[in-house]
């Protein structure tokens, strides 16, 4: 009798262990560089939706708007963030991507994006024709502001080729160059203001290059979800004018069959936290759940769309 006892026993542990394991939840996201803002706003993402869902185990891994994209679409990230741009692309395969995605779905907007050409004050750049012979610093192939780059010099018929130098790293290994004098001029995307730049202006005077008129229409005329938004004079220390970026929107992926009910947990740890994602970026500080719901053009997960009609949004 007991030794019967003790086997019903084991297998009613072993069958509850088993129901616990099959119930947890373990995924991959995928957001950028360290120094930028994706990495520390996917950290308080997994902080809050773990704490939320105990049985949900969030892996945050860096990446980039390229590479993120191409790796849901792959099946390898549960969910990433992207640039709009570069999603609207993917869509069609067109440059930097090899082919269309066939399975990246839109989850929400989370706040715009800037390309940011930064010069040292005393090297000589102030228009896009002037990086001729100069040395950039620059994110790595498969990041959105890479690409950007190659864009932005192609406008003045300039190809990294016409460049001294060009240096692929990271947010903060780029601005550590700009510091010692080993490069000209950095560019990025991210959100404004960028810690690195911040970095950056405190131990450099800085200039951000303008993007005028004409050269906007160049992007605009690639991909309509661009826009051309003003950075204000303040946004970093020493910089007292106002200028013009490219700029685009930061919002998140997911395979378009992904779980439901995880894209909805990491939609309501966004929508009901502004506090904790204001003190990490200054421009989600007043996001809306109406403002995640803008459309890009790219369709939204079936998940999303549930989410936002139940929080009242409209059109979904």
């Amino acid at each position: 009798m007991f030794k019967s006892l003790r086997r019903t026993t084991a297998a009613t542990i072993l069958f509850a262990v088993a129901g616990v394991a099959a119930h947890a939840q373990s995924f991959v996201m995928a957001t950028g560089q360290q120094g930028g803002s994706w990495y520390p706003v996917g950290g308080a993402i997994k902080a809050i939706v773990e704490r939320e869902n105990p049985g949900m185990d969030i892996t945050v891994t860096p990446g980039a708007g390229v590479s993120n994209v191409v790796g849901v679409d792959g099946g390898r990230f549960g969910i990433a963030f992207a640039n709009s741009i570069s999603t609207v692309d993917s869509l069609s395969g067109k440059e930097p991507f090899r082919k269309a995605t066939t399975n990246v779905c839109n989850l929400g907007i989370l706040y715009p994006q800037y390309f940011q050409i930064v010069a040292l004050e005393d090297s000589g750049i102030k228009t896009i024709a002037d990086m001729k012979g100069k040395r950039l610093t620059t994110q790595q192939l498969g990041n959105t502001g890479e690409f950007l780059t190659r864009e932005l010099l192609s406008t003045a018929n300039l190809t990294f080729d016409d460049l001294d130098s060009v240096a692929n790293t990271s947010y903060s290994d780029s601005a550590s160059q700009m510091k010692d004098g080993q490069a000209d001029f950095f560019t990025l995307g991210s959100s404004l203001p960028t810690g690195s730049v911040m970095d950056l202006a405190s131990s450099r005077k800085i200039r951000l290059i303008d993007v005028d008129e004409e050269t906007f229409a160049y992007f605009k005329g690639q991909n309509a979800a661009f826009q051309r938004r003003e950075v204000k004079a303040g946004a970093y220390p020493g910089f007292d004018e106002t200028v013009h970026a490219i700029s685009y929107d930061t919002h998140m992926v997911a395979p378009c069959d992904y779980d439901g009910e995880i894209i909805k947990s990491v939609l309501g740890a966004i929508a009901d936290n502004n506090d904790s994602f204001a003190a990490i970026s200054k421009s989600m500080a007043n996001l809306t759940v109406e403002e995640m719901a803008t459309d890009i053009g790219v369709p939204f997960h079936p998940a999303a769309k549930e989410f936002y009609a139940e929080r009242g949004v409209s059109g979904m």
